[in-house]
C-alpha cells in the first residue's frame, strides 16, 4: 500500500505524512531530507551547488536509514535542497532510491513534491496538501522560534515565495497536483483536525 503525499514547503504535509504512517503501521520516508542531504553534502564540501556531478554523487551515496532530520533543518540547507533538487540526474539518481523504499515491505507512507505525479503514479491513495504563503510562513517561524532561532517573518516569506516558484516552474518534475490527488488545504486546520481530515481523505481512497 502506498500513500503518496505532496505539497508546498511548510504545508504540513511531513507532519501529516508521519502521523498517517503509523496510524496504517507504515514506513514513512521525508524524501525532502534526500534532497537537503544532498544540499548539505556540497555545503559541507565547500561545492557550488550546481555542481551536477558531485550532486548525483552525493545522491547515490546517501544512507536512508541515517538521515537525520534535525542536522538537515538549517535554513541554508533547505534552500540548497530546492536548488539541487532542480538538477534533473539528482532526481533520477534518488528516484530509484524512493521507489525501493516504498517496495521495500507492506507499503509506505512518502512525502515529497512529486510522489504521486512521478515516483508513485499508481499509489494508492494521493493528498496533495497546501496552505496560503502567508500561513506557510507564519508557522515556520513559530516553529523556529520554538527551536530558539531567529525567526524573520519577512524573510522567511520571501524565502517560501521564491522555493514555491523554483519547484513549480523547474524542468524536471515540478510541483503540482496530480490529476487524481485530494487537495487538502491546511490554513484554517491545526494539526490535529488537518490529521483528521487527511484521515478520512485517505481511507475514502483506499476503499475505491
Amino acid at each position: 500500500m502506498i500513500i503518496a503525499i505532496d505539497g508546498p514547503a511548510a504545508s504540513g504535509k511531513g507532519t501529516l505524512a508521519r502521523r498517517l504512517a503509523a496510524h496504517y503501521r507504515l514506513p514513512h520516508l521525508d524524501t525532502g531530507l534526500l534532497y537537503r542531504a544532498v544540499g548539505a553534502a556540497l555545503i559541507e564540501a565547500g561545492l557550488p551547488l550546481d555542481d551536477s556531478a558531485a550532486a548525483v554523487g552525493a545522491a547515490e551515496s546517501i544512507d536512508l536509514s541515517r538521515l537525520d532530520a534535525a542536522a538537515l533543518s538549517r535554513h541554508d540547507v533547505g534552500e540548497a535542497a530546492s536548488r539541487v533538487a532542480a538538477i534533473p540526474a539528482v532526481r533520477a539518481a534518488l528516484l530509484d532510491r524512493q521507489r525501493s523504499f516504498g517496495h521495500g515491505g507492506p507499503g509506505a507512507v512518502l512525502d515529497g513534491r512529486d510522489i504521486g505525479t512521478v515516483v508513485f503514479p499508481n499509489a494508492d491513495a494521493k493528498l496533495f496538501v497546501t496552505a496560503t504563503v502567508a500561513e506557510r510562513a507564519r508557522r515556520r517561524t513559530a516553529e523556529m522560534a520554538s527551536r530558539g532561532l531567529h525567526a524573520d517573518y519577512a524573510t522567511i516569506l520571501a524565502d517560501l515565495e521564491r522555493r514555491d516558484a523554483r519547484d513549480s516552474n523547474r524542468a524536471s518534475a515540478p510541483l503540482r497536483i496530480a490529476e487524481d490527488a485530494i487537495l487538502l488545504d491546511t490554513t484554517n486546520l491545526d494539526a490535529d483536525a488537518a490529521f483528521l481530515r487527511a484521515l478520512d481523505l485517505t481511507d475514502a481512497a483506499l476503499r475505491l
